[in-house]
């Protein structure tokens, strides 16, 4: 009886099912592709422990598969995000029904566990399908190449245990999930009554982020200073300091997502003299929060995605440094000058470009949902005003105002405060340095002068990523516009 309360909706229930269901699949993959990764086995080979079998150096060296391992588990962060947001697709729709059980009967723990099984049986079928996917994907692409080695660990399978643990977890998460997010609304026999928050945000979230980015800013010159008093800063308080600063500045751009929609929303009601400007101004202010758990993530991805641009010129740089230093101490010995093979890290660089792009693609989804979930259940709010007048176009520019705006200002505010991140701890000052250079003999040494050059800003992939984001939200923002001309019928006024 329960599973037919579950399953029982409308078409906008079905949907929910299916987004719910197709988040859930793509965690499981994201969680088997980790463990496939920690199962590897090693074999030792002068003192390492590698993995001939593979091509991919991140794979074979034994030593790099955590990192990969652990890129992949956090690409579930977006998806599980996802999750959520799907969960709350067509939620009016879903409330009445569970209001209907209330009037039939059912008590409110009831009703609540309903609505959890949907999101466990739909995350089941998810994850099922997921490991039916895992398990085909190993049969396409196990081929070895030219060379005779793989390119994906196609041929480990981790333990039947930790499949039955992931495709059994994940429903079960998923439930709690839902549990979770109904932890504010109250089931009555005449209706659903949902406990909002009536204040504005607080500004928190920005001083996390001014706080983070001030730590980081105080650790290299303190380093300096210390090294010139010839101590040294300890590397785990460096490290804890290193990770503090992270942890503040990452938390205050997620959280701070309703304080930026707020904020921008205020500027617009100040500024803005039409009424699509002035209706978008009066939504963001009085609920900031609509769709600000989805635009976290893509937020969350834009951030990584500045700090990484940092790291990767920052690296490119020392490279070159480090490159003219051996070229100018082969021209004083008269050796020839054999360049540093760098490919293997910039692969890695490009690997984590395509975790993040990843990453935007899946917040992409989570914004998309978001935006019809917003539509759908105030179709019956846009048809009245339509009713009376108000032309479709104002609302188009309306919807239009209230997605770019915090989008935009969000994007840009992660973008900067990643590079501010990553040259706060790093500065952009790159130094090559090996001292004493001696040739054949012990009295042929010399001191070479150091090579100093500045990492420039990586403009380039900063613009290309923050690009990426934009036009992402622009088109989720034209197939919502079209979602919205359908919602917008005056025949929605009919709906019971």
């Amino acid at each position: 009886m329960l599973l037919r309360f579950a399953l029982a909706g409308s078409r906008t229930d079905t949907i929910r099912v299916v987004l719910t269901g197709l988040s859930a699949a793509l965690a499981t993959l994201a969680v088997l592709a980790a463990l496939t990764v920690l199962a590897i086995p090693t074999v030792l080979d002068g003192g390492r422990n590698v993995s001939p079998q593979y091509r991919n150096p991140l794979i074979a060296e034994a030593g790099l598969r955590v990192g990969v391992a652990a890129t992949l588990v956090l690409l579930t962060i977006p998806v599980l995000v996802l999750a959520g947001q799907c969960a709350r697709f067509g939620a009016p729709a879903r409330d009445r029904r569970l209001a209907a059980f209330r009037m039939a009967g059912a008590g409110p723990r009831q009703a609540v566990v309903i609505a959890a099984t949907e999101a466990a049986l739909a995350s089941g079928l998810g994850a099922l399908a997921g490991l039916g996917i895992y398990l085909v994907g190993r049969q396409v692409l196990g081929s070895p190449g030219p060379d005779g080695k793989l390119a994906l660990p196609t041929d480990v399978l981790p333990p039947v245990w930790q499949l039955a643990v992931v495709v059994a977890g994940i429903p079960v998460l998923a439930g709690l999930i839902a549990m979770l997010l109904l932890r504010r609304v109250v089931l009555t026999p005449y209706g659903v009554v949902r406990r909002v928050r009536t204040r504005p945000p607080r500004p928190w979230a920005g001083l996390l982020i001014l706080g983070g980015l001030g730590t980081a800013a105080l650790l290299a010159p303190l380093t300096r200073y210390l090294l010139r008093s010839g101590r040294s800063l300890p590397y785990d308080l460096f490290g804890l300091a290193v990770l503090v600063a992270a942890l503040a500045v990452t938390v205050g751009t997620i959280t701070g997502t309703g304080w930026i929609a707020h904020v921008t929303g205020r500027l617009l009601h100040r500024f803005a003299r039409r009424p699509a400007g002035l209706l978008a101004a009066r939504r963001l202010m009085a609920d900031p929060w609509t769709g600000s758990r989805t635009l976290a993530a893509l937020l969350a991805a834009v951030l990584f995605a500045a700090i990484a641009s940092g790291v990767r010129i920052r690296m490119s740089t020392e490279f070159a440094a480090d490159a003219e230093y051996w070229r100018r101490d082969a021209e004083r010995t008269g050796e020839p000058y054999i360049p540093q093979d760098t490919t293997f890290y910039e692969g890695a660089h490009d690997l984590v470009y395509l975790a993040l792009t990843v990453a935007l693609v899946i917040a992409a989804g989570g914004l998309l949902v978001a935006l019809a979930e917003s539509i759908v259940s105030r179709r019956r709010e846009l048809a009245a005003l339509v009713a009376t007048g108000v032309p479709r176009a104002v609302l188009g520019r309306a919807l239009a105002w209230q997605t770019l705006t915090p989008a935009v200002a969000g994007i840009v505010l992660a973008a900067v405060t990643g590079i501010t991140l990553q040259r706060s701890l790093y500065g952009g000052e790159v130094r090559s340095n090996w001292g004493t250079v001696c040739g054949a003999s012990t009295t042929d040494c010399v001191v070479l002068p150091p090579i100093v050059r500045t990492a420039p800003l990586p403009l380039g992939d900063l613009a290309g990523f923050v690009g990426v984001a934009l036009a992402v939200v622009l088109t989720l923002l034209l197939v919502s516009l079209l979602l919205l001309r359908t919602s917008t019928a005056v025949e929605e006024l009919r709906t019971a």
